[in-house]
């Protein structure tokens, strides 16, 4: 079994997509990307649309021979959008790569409206029906009922996770748990996983209270004894100090956590933490979103060079 991660803010961009690949499967859980639209008062720099731009690129390659799709729930980082703004990836990109594969999808019931606004419209789009998938199994693949998306009873609804198993190796994807509730990590423990992949807690946020730390550390350390790796990112390392925490847990868990970056071998790239830097680095001209928007300019020509450039200083 290969585990390949393709969108996770420690590589640049809002997301929680990997492909997991067996003999007999390719498995493109959560085909989505974004970028945070404001923070600090900031759109994204072009620095972090270079980086949407090839991880949708990554999707789009996944797709073209994946046999499963999988999507955890309907927030607008995880799947295709309709909607989509330009930092998203659009469903009119990939719908003909949709068509092939099998789709395991969360259910909508227990769902916000946008959500379930959100899942009937990629259904409509693609022109099929997306099968709810919760609790089923169709080996390798096995599926959960659905647990909270961040603590319980919040606002984010529930998510699915996802447990894929080839010749001992057990890999899960359990999606925006953030280690805050612990039904989530009753499941995945029950499941014998040797990776995990999760969201880790947002610590940028300042409503998540000591108490909650705490929680999330308590549960964190409960994982990585029962795991070979625990990746965690997503709402995790989305701040500098998210990775410090992450940087602490390490140490104490024999570096058994990591983030995606790590995983994949790659330097650890947290853009939306670091877009006041860019933007103080790389001023962004007036009127360049909009022009970005349509199509006018393109991050490429215009932008990668000077990237590079303050990269190698």
């Amino acid at each position: 079994m290969q585990v390949e991660i393709v969108g996770a803010e420690s590589l640049g961009v809002r997301g929680l997509c990997c492909v997991v690949t067996t003999r007999d499967r390719k498995v493109v859980i959560d085909p989505g990307v974004a970028l945070g639209f404001r923070r600090h008062g900031l759109m994204p720099h072009p620095v972090q649309v270079i980086a949407s731009e090839r991880t949708k690129e990554l999707i789009i390659k996944a797709l073209q021979d994946a046999t499963d799709v999988v999507i955890s729930h309907y927030h607008g980082d995880h799947h295709p959008l309709v909607d989509a703004n330009p930092y998203q990836l659009s469903v009119k990109r990939v719908a003909g790569l949709c068509q092939s594969p099998k789709f395991w999808t969360k259910g909508t019931e227990d769902l916000s409206y946008n959500q379930a606004r959100r899942a009937k419209a990629l259904a409509n789009s693609l022109g099929r029906i997306l099968p709810i998938a919760e609790g089923r199994s169709d080996r390798p693949l096995t599926f959960s009922f659905p647990v909270p998306h961040g603590e319980r009873g919040g606002r984010g609804g529930n998510v699915m996770m996802t447990r894929v198993e080839e010749d001992g190796q057990v890999f899960v994807h359990a999606s925006d748990i953030q280690m805050l509730n612990d039904a989530a990590i009753k499941r995945i423990i029950a499941w014998e996983p040797n990776i995990v992949f999760a969201s880790g807690p947002p610590i940028y946020l300042p409503s998540l209270t000591l108490e909650e730390r705490k929680a999330a550390l308590r549960r964190t350390l409960r994982l990585a004894k029962k795991v070979d790796i625990l990746i965690l990112d997503h709402h995790l390392m989305r701040s500098k100090k998210g990775e410090q925490w992450l940087d602490y847990v390490s140490s104490l868990t024999a570096h058994k956590v990591v983030c995606a970056a790590d995983f994949m071998g790659l330097r650890r790239n947290l853009l939306e933490a670091e877009r006041v830097f860019w933007y103080k680095r790389l001023p962004v001209p007036e009127g360049w979103h909009r022009a970005y928007a349509r199509g006018e300019v393109t991050v490429v020509s215009d932008w990668a060079d000077k990237v590079a450039q303050v990269r190698v200083r």
